[in-house]
């Protein structure tokens, strides 16, 4: 391997996949280092069983748990990635052989969504890219709860790799749920932090374009019925992210009036 990449995974709770993601990355690095929060379903043993590096911490958001990450590696060029992600042949190769010595250079990549063990092609997982490859003497991820990104200079220049990541978002239709409701609540309370609004008419109008926009305008119905479902996930997330920001508005409102 020509190049010296420490990849740091965040993980909870994620059994069924972690030990595939970690021996995908072990081909293009010797050290790969796994930050858990908490698992309880035995991922903190096969991630001992593979001889990856885990450190436990507690959950204080996805930005700042990788940070905690990177600030463990013993590379400087960093592949951050999530325990449920899995690095493809072609992207195996392509971080095996390119040359990466220039700090200022960010490595974006492209993404595969899979709903149980169907690949999406349309809808609003296509098309799907992050920069997640970069060195930590250069840029660290934003402390944001949800959605984090790097903070990158202005003479940044990103390059999209060959290859992708293939991410196996849920295993079910539960799992969806429960995923889906977690990144509604988390993101109600970063734009409450924010300071924005979410009037009555804003929940409804953005509920009803959410679907429209990713079964009929991003083609979701081409995938089926996995494709009704995402359509139908989404705009129920954005219905229960703004539903949930007029309540902290309100609880806000309550407070400041007594």
């Amino acid at each position: 391997m020509n190049n010296r990449i420490s990849v740091v995974i965040i993980c909870r709770d994620e059994v069924h996949i972690i030990g595939k993601t970690i021996n995908a990355v072990q081909q293009i690095t010797d050290d790969v280092v796994v930050v858990d929060s908490g698992s309880t379903d035995g991922t903190q043993e096969i991630v001992k069983s593979t001889g990856a590096r885990m450190f436990k911490t507690e959950w204080n958001g996805y930005g700042s748990n990788k940070n905690k990450g990177v600030a463990l590696a013993k590379y400087d060029w960093i592949l951050s990635i999530d325990a449920d992600e899995v690095i493809d042949s072609e992207l195996i190769s392509q971080l095996r052989t390119i040359q990466i010595n220039k700090i200022s250079v960010v490595y974006n990549i492209r993404f595969r969504a899979f709903l149980g063990d169907k690949m999406i092609r349309f809808g609003e997982w296509s098309n799907d890219q992050h920069i997640r490859l970069y060195n930590r003497t250069y840029s660290s991820w934003n402390i944001a709860a949800v959605h984090e990104g790097l903070i990158l200079p202005k003479e940044t220049t990103v390059i999209t790799l060959k290859g992708f990541i293939h991410h196996f978002t849920s295993q079910n239709l539960e799992e969806f749920t429960n995923k889906t409701k977690q990144y509604a609540l988390l993101n109600a309370e970063k734009y409450y932090q924010q300071g924005k609004k979410a009037p009555w008419l804003k929940c409804f109008v953005a509920t009803g374009f959410s679907f429209i926009k990713n079964y009929f305008f991003r083609l979701g119905f081409l995938d089926g019925k996995a494709g009704f479902l995402i359509a139908k996930m989404n705009a129920w997330y954005t219905w229960l992210k703004y539903n949930r920001l007029r309540e902290l508005r309100k609880s806000l409102k309550f407070k400041a009036s007594n």
